[in-house]
């Protein structure tokens, strides 16, 4: 969530990144609101100070006692109206104000969609094949998932993972937590649920018609998309010691998303699915660390990938494909021959995202020093790995010209075979 008195100090500013990030939000509505919110509040503080003098007057005064107590019940009832369209006023205001993106980073690219990112490097280059063929063709022909009969039990964009799959399937993920574990960071499972509040202050706008997020019925829970949503929630309404920052977490968690508004994007076999399992790094920070923290998070995403032996690319997200909680956002893009209707291209498989105090001041999450001074904490997430994407790219990179499919090294320890077929 955006400080309000920013958004009051440098209204222009924000104006044009909402312009950069195509957010079509109403400013002057806003700035309405509060203006009368503030207005009100005023006269809400001046009524609870009329009543706090007349409850003191009572307690000297023996003889104007009838007065004041009919005085104390006019401000009584004249405070409670006011105080009720004062919480209309706070949530109308409230509700404006989660629709604000976050600030953005100087350095990030100025466009319209994700094609406008930038590329900042390429590493590794596709393996020469005389016929590559898509994940869904080998998929088949191995017997590793069953997307029928995902459709026929759950609906489409579901599936079954089968035999060989199934087990890389557990071990890339397995593989991706000790990668994180060893670099020093707390290992975490998540709930797979979560409260409307910590979506909300995550920067999920949850309620709408193109939604991404599963409601349990009757329920203030909804089936999270990541579980960077639950480990924020982790320390929702928490003040952390500045000796304990940065806090780095690496979750696991099953994540759930409608896909609502996909329509039209490429989404072949397991690239755009309702479920699937990933392994998030999330750190808590100071702002003076979050800067640092990012390219940590980023080099430790390519030194995953470039283990597994993938070719990829990274690319710097321009304004109008920044998430509404993101101030910065790398993607890593792994090469994948099933792409571009079979001619190959880059897919995205990993973000990580500096948030800075956008969800801490949202989930209402700060920082002490030792002098005591308090400041809301900065926020970062990074994916390292999600499955089933990993997946994809594991097959069409590793698939040899007799149709078998190796298994990465660094993965054969935690799968017990070298090949699939």
């Amino acid at each position: 969530m955006i400080d309000i008195k920013y958004l009051r100090e440098y209204t222009d500013e924000i104006r044009c990144n909402l312009e950069a990030r195509n957010a079509k939000v109403n400013l002057d509505e806003l700035l309405e609101a509060d203006k009368k919110y503030l207005v009100l509040l005023q006269e809400v503080e001046s009524l609870r100070g009329e009543r706090n003098q007349t409850a003191e007057a009572m307690k000297g005064s023996v003889d104007d006692r009838t007065a004041l107590v009919e005085k104390g019940r006019q401000i009584k009832a004249a405070l409670s109206a006011k105080e009720e369209e004062l919480q209309v006023l706070e949530n109308q205001r409230k509700e404006l104000l989660f629709k604000i993106p976050n600030l953005t980073h100087p350095d990030a690219p100025v466009g319209k969609s994700d094609e406008d990112n930038k590329e900042v490097r390429q590493v590794g280059k596709p393996a020469k094949l005389e016929n590559p063929v898509g994940h869904v063709e080998l998929v088949e022909k191995h017997s590793l998932a069953d997307f029928e009969r995902g459709t026929k039990v759950s609906g489409s964009k579901f599936y079954f993972l089968k035999n060989q799959l199934a087990i890389l399937d557990q071990a890339v993920l397995r593989y991706a937590v000790d990668f994180m574990v060893k670099e020093g960071f707390e290992f975490i499972i998540t709930p797979d649920l979560a409260k409307e509040d910590v979506l909300i202050g995550k920067g999920f706008l949850p309620r709408g018609p193109e939604t991404q997020v599963y409601y349990v019925e009757n329920q203030d829970l909804a089936l999270i998309g990541t579980s960077e949503i639950t480990v924020l929630g982790y320390h929702m309404n928490e003040t952390l010691n500045e000796n304990l920052l940065p806090k780095k977490y690496v979750a696991l968690s099953h994540c759930y998303r409608t896909e609502a508004g996909s329509y039209g994007r490429e989404s072949y076999g397991f690239y755009r699915v309702h479920q699937f399992s990933k392994v998030e790094m999330m750190a808590f920070c100071k702002p003076d660390q979050s800067e640092a923290l990012h390219q940590e998070f980023l080099s430790h995403e390519e030194r995953f990938w470039k283990s597994l032996g993938i070719p990829y690319r990274v690319v710097d997200c321009c304004t109008g494909d920044l998430g509404g909680s993101d101030y910065r956002r790398y993607d890593i893009e792994a090469w994948m021959w099933g792409k571009g209707e079979g001619k190959g291209g880059y897919g995205e498989v990993t973000s990580t995202s500096n948030c800075i105090d956008y969800q801490a001041r949202g989930l209402n999450i700060k920082y002490e020093t030792k002098e005591g001074e308090r400041g809301y904490a900065h926020t970062l997430n990074g994916t390292v790995v999600a499955t089933p994407r990993a997946l994809i790219a594991i097959l069409e990179n590793y698939q040899q010209d007799d149709g078998t499919i190796k298994i990465p090294d660094v993965l054969m320890p935690y799968c017990g075979f070298s090949s699939i077929g």
